[in-house]
C-alpha cells in the first residue's frame, strides 16, 4: 500500500531494465467474485487483485453471505450459498464504478432490498446508463438523480433486447448479470465490441450464452442458467502494464519484459496503437488461462515514434489507457488525434479536461476537444518543473508519473496515494526496473 500523499517524478538517466510481474486484472478480479457468488459452491481464485476497488467488491459479496478464506496474499477460496442473503448493512463500493454497475444487475433479481453507496468521487458518476436498462426489465431502483446511493428492491424481471448507445463493458455486464436470473432471452447489442471478460467468464462457468454479430451490431444473448463452480486464475492487468510499457518505449536505453499479461483482443487496443506509432515490442509465451489469452510483453526504447489518429471502434479497447497513451504521443513525431472518447469525461475525473490541464503544465502541446484531444508531439524532453493535481484519479496520477521520467525538471504529483484504488504496488515495481 502506497501511503505517500505527494511524490516527485524525475528524469531517468540510465534507462529502465528488468523483468516484472504486474498486478492481476481488476476487471476479471471483480467478476471472479461476483460470478463466483452466483455459482452456489466453492471455488479457488488465484492471482486476485487486492487493490481498494476489488476489496470493496470482496466485502460486498461477504455481506451477501459468501464465505471467503485467504490461502495466501494472491489466492482465496470463495464459498457461495445456494441463494444470496439479504445484507445487514449498506453496501459500500468505495471508488469502484465496476462494483456499483455490475452489482446493480445482480442485486436487481434477488429477493431482498439492498443499497449501494460510494465515495465522493463515485457518488458523482452517472448511473443512468445501468438504471435505464434495468428499469426496462422491471427493476425497482431509487437513486439520487441517477447517481448513488442506489436503493434496489429485488424483483422478478423480464428479458429485453437492449441496444447500448455507448459501448460499455460495465453496462453490458450489468444487463447480463440480471439476465442470468431472468426467464427468457436477454440480448445486449453494441455498435463496437467492448471488453468481453463477462462473456468469457459466463462461457467458462457454462452459462447459456451466445455471442455474434448481425445487422444491428455485436450481440450477446443470455438465458437463465445455473453456473458451474470452477477455479479461476486471473491474468495480469494490461491497463496496469500499460504504464510500464510506455515507460520502456519513451525512456532511452530501456528494455522491460512484463510477465503473464492478459492479451484479450478486446483489451489490446494499446498494442494496435503501438503498431501505428512504431513502438518496439513483441509478445512471448502465449497461452489460454481460464478462457483468457495471456502472454509476456517485451517493450524496448522506441526512438522513431510517429503520431497517429485514435478513434472509432478501437476506443472501447483502450479507454483506460488513453491518459498514458497521451504521454507516449507527446514523444512521437507529428500529431496524434484522439476522437470518439467522450466517455473519458465520466471516469474518476473528467479525464479529458484534467489530463489536458496537467499535460499543458509540463510542456505538452495539447488541445482539448469535446470527445478527445490533439497532441503535437516531438522527441524533445518535456519541461516539467511544476506541481500537478491528480483530481482523485489513479490513472492520471500514474500517467503524470510516467511523463515525469522524461522531463528536464522534476514534477511534484499531489495526492499520489489515489493509486491505491487500482495499483498500490506501482512504486515498488518501478524500483525493480530503475537503475
Amino acid at each position: 500500500m502506497n501511503n505517500l500523499k505527494d511524490i516527485i517524478s524525475k528524469k531517468q538517466l540510465n534507462g529502465l531494465r528488468g523483468v516484472i510481474t504486474i498486478p492481476p486484472d481488476k476487471s476479471i478480479s471483480h467478476r471472479s467474485l461476483i460470478f463466483g457468488a452466483l455459482c452456489g459452491g466453492k471455488i479457488k481464485i488465484s492471482n486476485f487483485s487486492f487493490g481498494a476497488d476489488c476489496r470493496a467488491t470482496l466485502e460486498i459479496v461477504k455481506a451477501l453471505g459468501c464465505d471467503v478464506e485467504f490461502v495466501n496474499e494472491r489466492t482465496l477460496t470463495l464459498n457461495a450459498p445456494k441463494c444470496l442473503c439479504a445484507p445487514s448493512k449498506i453496501l459500500d463500493c468505495g471508488n469502484s464504478g465496476t462494483s456499483m454497475r455490475l452489482l446493480s444487475g445482480m442485486l436487481a433479481t434477488q429477493n431482498f432490498k439492498s443499497t449501494l453507496i460510494g465515495d465522493e468521487s463515485l457518488s458523482k458518476r452517472p448511473m443512468k446508463r445501468v438504471i435505464e436498462p434495468l428499469s426496462l426489465m422491471g427493476a425497482k431502483i431509487k437513486s439520487n438523480d441517477f447517481k448513488a446511493p442506489l436503493e434496489i428492491t429485488g424483483a422478478k424481471l423480464n428479458p429485453i433486447e437492449y441496444i447500448n448507445p455507448i459501448s460499455s463493458a460495465q453496462v453490458k455486464s450489468c444487463i447480463l448479470l440480471a439476465g442470468i436470473n431472468t426467464q427468457g432471452i436477454t440480448t445486449v447489442y453494441e455498435k463496437t465490441l467492448s471488453r468481453d471478460h463477462s462473456e468469457r467468464m459466463f462461457e467458462y462457468l457454462e452459462a447459456n450464452i451466445q455471442t455474434g454479430q448481425d445487422e444491428k451490431g455485436f450481440y450477446t444473448k443470455i438465458q437463465k442458467s445455473e453456473l458451474v463452480p470452477k477455479n479461476i486464475e486471473i491474468a495480469g492487468d494490461i491497463s496496469s502494464a500499460a504504464f510500464f510499457m510506455v515507460m520502456a518505449a519513451i525512456v532511452p536505453n530501456s528494455e522491460v519484459i512484463i510477465k503473464n499479461v492478459g492479451i484479450n483482443p478486446t483489451r489490446t487496443g494499446i498494442l494496435d496503437v503501438f503498431d501505428r506509432m512504431n513502438v518496439n515490442y513483441e509478445i512471448l509465451d502465449k497461452k489460454l488461462v481460464s478462457n483468457e489469452e495471456v502472454g509476456d510483453i517485451k517493450v524496448s526504447y522506441s526512438p522513431d515514434l510517429k503520431g497517429c489518429e485514435i478513434s472509432g471502434e478501437i476506443i472501447p479497447r483502450l479507454i483506460d489507457e488513453l491518459p498514458v497513451i497521451a504521454v507516449l504521443a507527446a514523444r512521437a513525431e507529428g500529431e496524434t488525434t484522439v476522437k470518439d472518447a467522450q466517455d473519458l469525461r465520466n471516469k474518476e475525473s473528467d479525464r479529458i479536461t484534467a489530463l489536458s490541464d496537467g499535460l499543458k503544465r509540463i510542456g505538452i502541446q495539447i488541445q482539448e476537444n469535446q470527445d478527445g484531444f490533439i497532441i503535437n508531439g516531438n522527441k524533445k524532453d518535456l519541461t516539467g518543473g511544476c506541481e500537478l493535481e491528480t483530481h482523485l484519479d489513479h490513472r492520471l496520477a500514474m500517467s503524470f508519473f510516467v511523463a515525469g521520467l522524461v522531463c528536464k525538471n522534476e514534477i511534484l504529483i499531489k495526492d499520489f496515494n489515489w493509486i491505491n484504488t487500482s495499483f498500490p504496488e506501482f512504486l515498488t515495481i518501478f524500483k525493480e526496473i530503475s537503475t
